[in-house]
């Protein structure tokens, strides 16, 4: 049941099947006879459930030159040892406040659970969201699904609503009763047909580039030039119909740019890389790229230096105008455990587990979420590769901005994460009330408009640019207001009610 729970994500998207597998699977919970018997059957369906919904992890594997591409395999298994601690969880508190023997209890409890339940993934340890059961409410690119709640409730309410609806009418089935289960499969089923609403529209004329690099010629010095100079081929300002110097917003993904952009390092950091050993110049080279009237947000690398060497680096966004001055950064805050840094190195390095962890060094994190001031180019937010995926962590609640830039690299992730990875994107967008701009070097491209509507995109695989305007962003939403308070006080509403409901069935 938990392996077909996870078909309802991207890229097969088989939502009735989902639901229904989650829907026995509360049903089977009702009828165990211990809570024991229930976080255990819990623990089973989250071991299914995330091997095959993070099966693209092991993708990942066949491009960290220093470990076996095989250990792939074992890796996302073993993950899912730890993640599948959140169903069982889940289905433990649900089982011991429905008590024995009560399958019409349970439903109300067991949502409730599960939006804890993801509130906590989503933090312990760091956090690991991706894929929250609220994505198999997401609909087709051009219109919201039942996601279209998502601004009053958040993306973990809307989970636990997904596993409600699922378990009332799967029980409903087994009970015989056919009212309420047609109804909600009519209501679900409507939801999900709903087109979306019209979405503002902007001034801001924008190009995102994706140059479809081979993950492997990423870090090889070997084709940094080549690589930059398949960025600056799609990015040259004039489109048809602009007048030179027009304003115009330039996005490159993620890891396409190998050159230190900030002076004060020491002079072999720079002959590294492609600028000649001079990071004024590697600047003005892009300011001459871009062209008069543009802005570039680019993914870039920098150093903490300390003693003249190393100690670590930031996974940064770098605004550039065309001068070559930078005109403001943003550092990626959430970093991904064993893929940017190796937690408690003193211990594991010498285990050999560094290897994990391309280069030396770890990266540090950021402070989290800001708003870049660009001027005329618009106030973004930044969201660098996997942070998109953490809701209610995209965007700066006291200065909020006009739109977020999502710089990635897909790369490392197969068939099955990128399209995912786009999908949680999405879901960003309408419950924030914000359009989304993706920039990738190997797709998919994407500019978001704020009901979760793909307006443009690049597939997989291709090298390409999206010329195009800034969607205009919505009045703040109520989630985008209250952040995750707003998905607990549904779990709140939800356990409550299922208290309530098992305090009246008791003789």
């Amino acid at each position: 049941m938990g392996v077909l729970a996870a078909t309802g994500f991207e890229p097969l998207h088989w939502w009735p099947v989902a639901l229904v597998a989650m829907g026995l699977f509360a049903s089977l919970l009702a009828r165990t006879t211990t809570v024991g018997r229930a976080a255990w059957l819990g623990w089973l369906f989250g071991l299914g459930h995330f091997t095959f919904g993070n099966n693209w992890i092991a993708t990942a594997f066949t491009h960290q030159a220093q470990m076996p591409a095989v250990l792939g395999w074992a890796a996302v298994p073993l993950l899912a040892v730890y993640l599948a601690v959140y169903p069982a969880i889940a289905a433990l508190g649900a089982r011991a406040i429905a008590g024995p023997g009560r399958p019409r209890m349970l439903p109300l409890a067991f949502a409730g659970c599960w939006i804890v339940a993801e509130l906590l993934r989503a933090g312990v340890f760091t956090g690991y969201s991706w894929n929250p059961f609220a994505m198999v409410l997401l609909g087709p690119w051009d219109r919201p699904g039942l996601a279209v709640l998502s601004p009053w409730m958040g993306t973990y309410a809307l989970s636990g609503l997904a596993v409600l609806l699922s378990a009332v009418a799967v029980e409903s089935v087994l009970g015989r009763k056919a009212l309420p289960a047609a109804g909600v499969a009519l209501l679900v089923i409507a939801g999900m047909l709903l087109p979306a609403r019209p979405a503002p529209d902007g001034t801001l004329p924008v190009t995102v580039v994706q140059p479809n690099l081979p993950q492997a010629r990423l870090g090889d010095p070997r084709f940094f030039e080549d690589n930059y100079l398949q960025l600056a081929s799609l990015s040259p300002a004039a489109r048809p119909g602009a007048r030179p110097g027009t304003t115009r917003l330039l996005l490159w993904p993620e890891s396409g740019l190998a050159d230190y952009l900030r002076p004060g390092y020491p002079q072999r950091f720079y002959d590294s890389t492609t600028a000649l050993g001079d990071p004024d110049f590697a600047r003005r080279r892009i300011g001459r790229t871009i062209g008069t009237g543009s802005l570039l947000l680019t993914g870039a690398v920098d150093l903490e230096v300390q003693g003249g060497r190393a100690v670590g680096a930031y996974n940064s966004v770098t605004a550039l105008d065309a001068a070559g001055t930078i005109r403001g950064s943003y550092t990626k805050a959430h970093l991904v455990p064993y893929g940017e840094y190796l937690p408690m190195r003193e211990v594991l390095e010498p285990l050999g587990l560094s290897r994990l962890v391309p280069g030396a060094i770890d990266f540090l994190s950021g402070p989290g979420p800001q708003t870049l001031t660009l001027g005329p180019h618009g106030r973004a937010g930044v969201q660098i590769c996997y942070e998109i995926v953490f809701s209610g962590e995209v965007a700066d609640r006291h200065d909020r901005p006009d739109f977020i830039f999502n710089p990635s690299n897909d790369g490392w992730f197969g068939a099955f994460g990128p399209p995912q990875h786009l999908a949680q994107a999405r879901m960003r967008a309408i419950e924030e009330g914000l359009p989304v701009l993706r920039a990738t070097t190997t797709g998919i491209s994407a500019v978001i408009d704020a009901r979760g509507v793909v307006r443009h995109h690049l597939a997989t695989g291709v090298a390409g640019r999206i010329d195009t305007v800034v969607p205009g962003a919505l009045p703040p939403t109520i989630f985008a207001q209250t952040g995750n308070m707003l998905a607990f006080a549904w779990a709140l509403l939800f356990l409550g009610l299922a208290l309530v409901a098992v305090k009246r069935a008791r003789p």
